[in-house]
């Protein structure tokens, strides 16, 4: 399986002599692979190396300091999610990375403030500079997200803007993931994530440079991936394929772990809440939201009822 190598400044520019062919990438991307990696956004490197600098520096704080911010007292994904605190492969052990998450807020009075996908954030008051930069770098993430869906639609032969009004109020989390040199004691069952698919639409990985991503080709193989800082990972997930009736793939993928610490910086853009993702020519109705909650239930463990379901 080979994974599209994409340039940004093709692909955003419709006079650009590779414009077509950028776009047929992303199709096989979409349609095949279910990743891609994307170069020479308009994010710099130095934004992703300091974006990386002041998750590391609060991951590096005591349990006892980050459980002021532990989503599982609030039950919405907001915070700090300590290692253990998501499994999302059943017939794996918890994941033991952390993670830290923030996306959205609405207005108070906006109809769909009430639900957990537009909580509000808790920012960690170190290090200092950590909401600034985490809030700078969301709001980047958006616009490169919404430019990249636009191209997606046109490579899947939908307008340009089909997407555009189901995202104004998008259910987009910004989530920081800590993954710690593998346990000596880790065995078969344990991941710093185990093998899944992505729940949403689409995915804006940023990484610190170090390998760990593996994808699951459609041999059954696990195959590397990585980008350097500056150069992003995307992959589309379920929603996106339901949505879709199957034409844009999921793709599942994992991180093992080895002997270095590593940090990513995934960026899920999913549309608002009460938009209707059921498949294309269906009556059904499938709210985005209700999709989230379903699967987000099934993975945090604190969500879950107290008999384990």
């Amino acid at each position: 399986m080979i994974i599209p190598q994409i340039d940004a400044s093709c692909l955003f520019n419709p006079d650009h002599a590779e414009y077509q062919a950028s776009l047929e990438d992303v199709r096989l991307a979409a349609e095949d692979v279910g990743f891609m990696v994307l170069n020479n956004t308009s994010i710099s490197c130095s934004v992703i190396t300091e974006l990386m600098g002041v998750y590391r520096q609060f991951f590096m704080l005591g349990n006892e300091q980050k459980a002021a911010y532990n989503m599982a007292v609030t039950g919405s994904n907001r915070g700090w999610g300590a290692p253990g605190a998501e499994q999302v492969d059943p017939t794996a052990n918890p994941d033991y990375k952390e993670v830290f998450d923030c996306g959205l807020e609405l207005k108070f009075d906006d109809p769909l403030a009430s639900h957990t996908y537009y909580a509000p954030n808790q920012w960690p008051e170190y290090p200092s500079e950590f909401r600034p930069v985490v809030q700078g770098y969301y709001d980047q993430a958006v616009k490169i997200s919404q430019a990249l869906l636009s191209a997606v639609a046109q490579a899947i032969g939908q307008p340009a803007d089909y997407f555009t009004d189901k995202f104004d109020k998008p259910m987009a989390l910004l989530r920081g993931n800590y993954y710690p040199p593998r346990p000596a004691t880790a065995a078969s069952r344990d991941f710093g994530i185990a093998p899944h698919t992505d729940y949403g639409c689409l995915t804006l990985l940023a990484t610190d440079g170090s390998p760990g991503l593996e994808i699951q080709g459609r041999d059954g193989d696990w195959i590397a991936v990585n980008a350097n800082p500056g150069s992003f990972v995307i992959n589309f997930g379920e929603m996106l394929q339901m949505w879709t009736a199957g034409q844009v793939v999921a793709t599942p993928h994992r991180v093992v772990g080895g002997s270095h610490e590593r940090i990513s910086v995934p960026f899920f853009f999913n549309p608002r809440f009460d938009t209707n993702v059921a498949p294309w020519g269906s009556e059904d109705v499938t709210l985005a939201g209700e999709h989230l909650s379903k699967r987000y239930d099934e993975t945090y463990v604190h969500r879950r009822s107290a008999d384990g379901t």
